[in-house]
């Protein structure tokens, strides 16, 4: 048994295929002159070798080049197949398991019998496929012709043999609240859609349909047209609610709106060759209260394909698009489970080729309560507001909430351009996440200035500043700007000041500091920093440039004005510095059972004077004088900070708006439910301020506690 030398020559992408360089030479040339090999080579008065050719053979086969193959056959030999067999059988069974990369390397050569031994192996949509073959050839007078059967594809394969491939779908994995309450997964709705051969009238009855499903008739006629559609197959059209449902579908819907879905339902089913079956989609049972923080899943398009090639993705995939379906895509995803076999003419299997077992993507959960994330949504719905709410002892958040909301189930059944237009053209921005971003925090500012004066020696808190009444500045050199304030008191003393918010106090307060001190000393409680959290949010800053460049902006600063721009999730993480002796915790979002608290940033204020603000703090709620007293509660010691924002042009602007925010927190670390909740909402001016918060952030309180009484007892 004669051998050749092997080289190895790689392919433009890199890979190594182990082919004869003669036959690879030969083959560029035939290709070139666009001539098939053989004929190409015989015009030359060449006679390449059967090794030569079954390799030349084997290129052909992953460039889809099945005519050029056939060419290369003795057909009689072979059976006197036709071309259009050969091209059917070959492109069926080597573009239905996905085959690609394939390698050949020549093991030998019987002269006696023209035989060709060879090893190959390629990728599948099911794995690696590797085996040993022969290949026989027949010496005619113009050269060799290759004599082709079905086991030259697969050693086992024979005329009445196919070759099945059947897929697993990897199921999505879902995402869970705490306390284990889906917030996605999976659900039913209604496919709509035609089986062509049943309809009678067939323009009167797609006309119907269209009208009944809101779309056009040429959209059906679209689908109709594709080219695998038959007379007796079901052709789906559009996804729809299933009546049995549509509770979770159309959430917060009066009932009429849920009887209309219903008789529209009934009416298509009226028309011939109409049908509705139930079709699995991704079920977000909050709907618009976690729309934001959740996201949603689409189908995935043409770019996406090209962009996650290789990822198992496939036309029929879906894909996270935002929220928590888009940060944890990969995890929730999972893979795909492929098995390709050869089967008898009666379905029997005869042999495993590759498998790949399917892998359901993982479940997760994640530190959300979404009873409270539930209460947040309904009290704010009609408000353009952010709540961010942990435990403030922990660092688990509890609610990310963003008003006003879309609702994600919407994006199930495939949105329409236009109710997407209606959505981003909408004023009040519904697909705006507020929580994401930062905003202007006013007053709830203030004990973050106290604990960075109090923690620099800038400020002592016995100190009377005096009585300046409800309007100041700090010399003439500011001109016609004075910072005002609304309550007089006396002493004026820092705790004092934070119970009756007063602006001037803490106007005084940051210029002590100074504006090099100060900035630093903001840059250590992360401002200019990236949150450290799964979700990314905008960064915190105290000035639109590298620093505090005046007196007037430094005044302004100290009292949550200015330039000073918070996210509300880091002012919840700053704030819980006071209850935990002045370490600030790092938010988190997945639930890790019994993982202990992390520290952001470790001592981000000395002890004491995290127990001095949070002593001050907790009158705030609690002295009838406070601004939150309105929340002070009877069966739960809360502490807390309002914030009034105003947000306008100049000092003498009465047009602009106001932002209301409240920080309400438990201070005492034995609270069965702790919670910080911070809430800002926008255009609370003419509707009681920071007042306004207050109340409202009071009943998701009342709401929170309730779970206490009817706790079961251990």
């Amino acid at each position: 048994m004669g051998r050749r030398r092997r080289r190895r020559i790689r392919r433009p992408d890199g890979r190594k295929r182990r082919l004869y360089l003669p036959a690879v030479l030969a083959g560029l040339a035939a290709v070139s002159a666009g001539i098939c090999g053989i004929r190409y080579l015989q015009m030359k008065n060449s006679m390449p070798s059967p090794e030569e050719l079954l390799v030349f053979y084997m290129e052909h086969i992953e460039q889809k080049e099945y005519e050029e193959m056939y060419a290369m056959l003795d057909v009689e030999a072979s059976g006197s197949i036709s071309q259009e067999e050969f091209i059917k059988r070959n492109s069926a069974i080597y573009e239905g398991i996905g085959m690609e990369h394939m390698e050949v390397q020549v093991t030998g050569y019987d002269k006696e019998r023209e035989a060709v031994a060879y090893e190959t192996s390629f990728d599948t949509s099911a794995g690696p496929v590797c085996f040993d073959n022969e290949a026989l050839f027949l010496k005619g007078e113009e050269g060799y012709g290759l004599m082709w059967e079905d086991t030259l594809i697969f050693p086992g394969l024979r005329p009445a043999y196919k070759v099945r491939v059947s897929a697993a779908q990897a199921k999505r994995g879902n995402i869970l609240d705490r306390n284990g309450e889906v917030l996605a997964g999976p659900g039913l709705m209604s496919s709509v859609g035609i089986v062509p051969g049943r309809l009678e009238d067939r323009e009167l009855s797609i006309g119907a349909m269209a009208e009944l499903l809101e779309i056009t008739p040429e959209e059906v006629e679209k689908k109709l047209s594709a080219s695998w559609v038959k007379d007796d197959y079901f052709v789906p059209v559009k996804t729809i609610p299933k009546v049995d449902e549509i509770e979770w579908l159309i959430p917060l819907q009066p009932d009429e709106e849920i009887d209309r879905e219903k008789e529209r339902q009934e009416k298509l089913l009226e028309i011939p060759g109409v049908q509705i079956a139930d079709v699995e989609v991704r079920r977000y049972p909050l709907g618009e209260a976690a729309a934001h923080l959740i996201g949603y899943v689409q189908n995935v398009t043409a770019e996406d394909l090209e962009e996650h090639k290789g990822e198992g993705y496939t036309a029929s995939s879906v894909i996270g698009r935002t929220g928590m379906e888009g940060l944890f895509e990969k995890e929730l995803k999972g893979e795909d489970g492929c098995r390709i076999c050869i089967v008898n003419a009666e379905g029997k299997e005869q042999e495993v080729l590759a498998e790949r077992p399917v892998r359901h993507g993982e479940d997760i959960r994640l530190t959300i309560d979404a009873g409270l994330q539930q209460a947040v949504y309904e009290q704010y719905l009609e408000d353009k507001s952010c709540t961010a709410a942990m435990d403030p002892y922990t660092g688990e958040v509890l609610a990310l909430v963003s008003t006003p909301s879309f609702d994600n189930n919407l994006f199930l059944a495939g949105m329409s351009q236009e109710q997407w237009d209606m959505l981003n053209e909408n004023e009040d921005r519904p697909m705006y996440n507020r929580f994401r971003q930062t905003w202007c925090p006013g007053s709830t500012f203030k004990p973050v200035t106290a604990a960075v004066g109090l923690a620099s020696g800038a400020v002592d808190p016995a100190e009377d500043y005096g009585q300046e009444g409800l309007s100041w500045q700090k010399d003439s050199s500011w001109g016609n700007y004075h910072v005002t304030t609304l309550h007089t008191y006396e002493p004026v003393v820092l705790e004092n000041a934070l119970i009756y918010s007063d602006n001037i106090y803490f106007a005084k307060a940051a210029l002590k500091i100074g504006a090099e001190p100060f900035a630093d000393s903001l840059d250590r409680l992360g401002f200019k920093e990236e949150l450290p959290f799964e979700i990314r949010m905008a960064q915190s800053q105290y000035s639109n440039s590298d620093g505090i460049e005046t007196e007037i902006q430094l005044a302004d600063s100290g009292y949550g004005q200015g330039q000073v721009l918070v996210n509300p999730l880091h002012l919840a993480c700053i704030y819980s510095a006071f209850v935990n002796d002045g370490n600030m915790l790092k938010p988190r979002l997945l639930l890790e059972p019994g993982a202990e608290p992390a520290y952001w940033i470790p001592e981000a204020f000395p002890p004491d004077t995290a127990a001095r603000v949070l002593e001050a703090l907790q009158k705030v709620v609690n002295d009838p004088h406070g601004t939150g007293y309105r929340a002070r509660r009877d069966d739960v010691l809360l502490a807390g900070k309002t914030g009034t924002a105003e947000i306008k042009a100049s000092q003498t602007d009465t047009t602009g708006t106001e932002l209301g925010w409240f920080a309400a927190f438990t201070p005492e670390k034995d609270t069965e439910r702790p919670i910080l909740l911070l809430t800002m909402v926008e255009d609370v001016k003419e509707r009681g301020g920071s007042g306004y918060v207050v109340e409202k952030s009071s009943q998701v309180l009342d709401a929170w506690f309730r779970e206490l009484q009817t706790m079961d007892p251990l």
